[in-house]
């Protein structure tokens, strides 16, 4: 949450010197602030008194960025505080304005700063601020979500790269189970052959020994 609050900050702080120049509204002075919900709006201000009383325009800048800061906080999980901080630093700007005029001097970015601050009602600057808030949230979101994406999509080509290694290694293995069943077949083969010339050949040389018998007996009877 810290840390989407201070990407927030910078955008807060053009909020609230963007949102042009408007009738200010009727508020409590700082002096009437009270604990409201946990929140002691004086809080809100002590910096801001406590800088523009030391007379140090760089650090009630740092004062201002900070209560800004607060207003961003307070916006993200209850609207109306954030309003009240809001309007708690709006009446001390007022209620003090010759004094921080005199601090600022010719600081146009400060000067312009709490112009705006001041002249801008709360609503409009609130409104702002929570545009800011939601397009930083959906944009830390989309970015989560696109870091999620990339880390699963790296998993699954790791177990893609890993299940095409197991089938390569599956398929060589078959292939030489197959080369092996097909040698032995073709030994088998070749024995079968070898053994059935064997058997013609034998048979060849009965059926030439017996003919040449035949022939002998009829030459013998003449016969032939």
């Amino acid at each position: 949450m810290r840390k989407l609050i201070f990407m927030v900050m910078a955008a807060s702080a053009i909020s609230f010197t963007s949102c042009g120049n408007k009738a200010a509204q009727n508020e409590p002075t700082a002096e009437q602030a009270e604990v409201t919900e946990g929140i002691d709006l004086k809080e809100v201000v002590a910096e801001l008194k406590t800088q523009l009383e030391a007379g140090d325009v760089a650090k009630f800048q740092e004062a201002l960025a900070s209560a800004q800061a607060k207003v961003t906080e307070l916006l993200e999980t209850n609207p109306e505080q954030a309003k009240q901080c809001l309007e708690t630093v709006q009446t001390y700007l007022k209620e003090n304005t010759e004094a921080v005029t005199n601090l600022v001097g010719d600081n146009e970015v400060v000067a312009n700063t709490v112009k705006n601050l001041v002249e801008t009602p709360a609503e409009s600057i609130i409104s702002n601020l929570q545009a800011v808030v939601n397009n930083t949230q959906d944009a830390a979101n989309a970015t989560v979500d696109a870091t999620k994406q990339a880390a699963q999509d790296q998993v699954d080509a790791a177990k893609q790269a890993a299940q095409d290694k197991a089938n390569e290694v599956k398929q060589a293995a078959q292939n030489q189970v197959d080369a092996a069943k097909q040698a032995a077949q073709d030994k088998v083969n070749e024995t079968k052959q070898a053994a059935a010339d064997k058997v013609n050949e034998g048979a060849n040389k009965v059926n030439q020994k017996v003919n040449e018998g035949a022939d002998k007996l009829l030459k013998g009877a003449g016969l032939k």
